[in-house]
């Protein structure tokens, strides 16, 4: 595949703890990118950490005046990405950005425009809870029964896009849905989902996972939602 730029959308909300262990990481791939850090009203310095980095490579801090959310924040970042491709890296260290090269070169096959990370795929991944892990698998099952597609990981992080589809798809919602709301309408209009195996290193609630069942109803009633309507 011939060389590409890619954008790194980072919505950030109080992870003062890791967000600079991830933008090591980022920096340090060995791809031509850019970086747009979205702090998302974050009181716990978090747009300082990232600032101390802008001199590393290009780097857009963009600050939300409160929490609004991640769909929001990715929003927002949208608007600055300039690369050929844009992808999503979430602030904790669950995700490893060297991935990131195996899903860049997953674009140069068969017109590929739309590439997930699937952690489902890595069978030497650390193993997440029980409930979190069948919380996901029936999310992507429901989304193929719904849309028709195969997906083994809908609710990864690792969502890359071709920049020209993603900033042309409305996204509306302001939560972690987003995510529904960006797989459905893709799917919705023709667009097919490349997986590829991805690291991950789970943490746990004490460690700042935000996530709960309350989500996982939501997430179910997005797919339902978007499958009917807009």
């Amino acid at each position: 595949m011939a060389q590409v730029k890619l954008s790194v959308i980072i919505p950030c909300y109080n992870e003062s703890p890791t967000i600079a262990e991830v933008l090591e990481r980022v920096i340090d791939v060995d791809i031509e990118k850019e970086i747009i850090f979205v702090d998302d009203g974050s009181i716990d310095g978090s747009a300082d950490i990232a600032a101390k980095f802008a001199g590393r490579c290009k780097m857009t801090i963009v600050k939300h005046n409160g929490n609004i959310g991640k769909g929001a924040a990715v929003r927002t970042g949208l608007k600055y990405c300039t690369g050929d491709i844009v992808i999503i890296q979430d602030a904790d260290l669950e995700y490893n950005p060297k991935d990131y090269h195996k899903i860049i070169e997953a674009f140069g096959k068969n017109g590929t425009k739309v590439v997930y990370g699937s952690r489902n795929l890595n069978g030497g991944n650390a193993k997440i809870g029980l409930i979190f892990w069948l919380g996901g698998f029936i999310l992507s099952k429901i989304t193929n029964l719904f849309y028709g597609s195969d997906l083994t990981d809908e609710p990864t992080c690792y969502k890359a896009f071709k920049r020209e589809i993603i900033q042309r798809i409305e996204i509306t919602d302001n939560s972690f849905n987003w995510e529904r709301e960006i797989t459905a309408k893709l799917l919705k209009e023709g667009y097919g989902i490349t997986e590829v195996p991805i690291d991950y290193e789970p943490r746990d609630f004490s460690e700042g996972k935000k996530l709960g069942w309350v989500e996982g109803f939501s997430a179910y009633w997005a797919l339902l939602k978007y499958r009917f309507g807009k």
